[in-house]
């Protein structure tokens, strides 16, 4: 665990995300000192939304966790790695890094999560436990996961709400609300403020996309980021 419990959240620039966030028109932030949270209503059109939906579906697949711990049931989603050859991904990814001031190779593919009804993901936090069996796995080469920003693609009927446990704040789906969280405190340790359930889904389906940020650059594909 030496050496992965502290993150460098400068080179990256992931550092100064929150001040870059807080300048954002219409944006709102948490009032919590136990993290730094922003939402941000009609970040993504509907029509924008509706194809990445589309996406989804055709790519789905069951989800899972680095660290397995025994519960079959911790997420029950399914998840899909978007193609960011594909026009719609790859502008929404720029954007992405366009509002947190943070370079294209320090990001993670773009993620889509379906959730149907029953389906969930307790509680759990996004960056990597230093200690974990599956550390070197995930993070021998990019390092930690600095940021988190995650859009709703739509508005199931009933449940599907984004609930952090040390706030209690619940984010209820609203088609194309981006939420942001830091995963790393401003000294650069993890922080388990973060902890959030994706609760279930009651009536209809609910889509997402997650970006994770990198404290070093992602090894991606030759041409990934043409």
């Amino acid at each position: 665990m030496a050496g992965n419990d502290h993150v460098d959240m400068a080179t990256s620039g992931a550092d100064r995300t929150a001040d870059r966030l807080s300048a954002v028109p219409g944006i709102r932030r948490a009032p919590s000192p136990k993290l730094q949270q922003f939402m941000l209503t009609r970040f993504l059109d509907p029509d924008t939304c509706a194809a990445l939906m589309a996406l989804i579906d055709g790519d789905a697949r069951p989800s899972t966790i680095a660290d397995p711990n025994g519960d079959e049931a911790f997420r029950t989603s399914s998840t899909c790695d978007l193609d960011h050859r594909v026009p719609i991904v790859a502008a929404v990814n720029r954007r992405l890094h366009d509002l947190t001031g943070i370079p294209l190779e320090y990001g993670e593919p773009l993620q889509g999560q379906r959730y149907d009804v029953g389906e969930e993901f307790k509680a759990h936090t996004d960056y990597f436990d230093p200690g974990g069996a599956d550390w070197e796995t995930y993070c021998a080469i990019p390092g930690q996961r600095s940021w988190t920003l995650m859009i709703y693609l739509n508005e199931p009927p009933a449940g599907g709400a984004t609930r952090f446990l040390a706030t209690g704040k619940m984010h209820q789906p609203e088609t194309g609300k981006l939420i942001a969280w830091n995963n790393i405190r401003p000294d650069g340790t993890p922080n388990p403020d973060t902890l959030h359930h994706g609760m279930k889904v009651r009536k209809g389906r609910k889509y997402i996309i997650t970006k994770w940020f990198r404290e070093r650059p992602w090894p991606w594909a030759e041409g990934e980021l043409a």
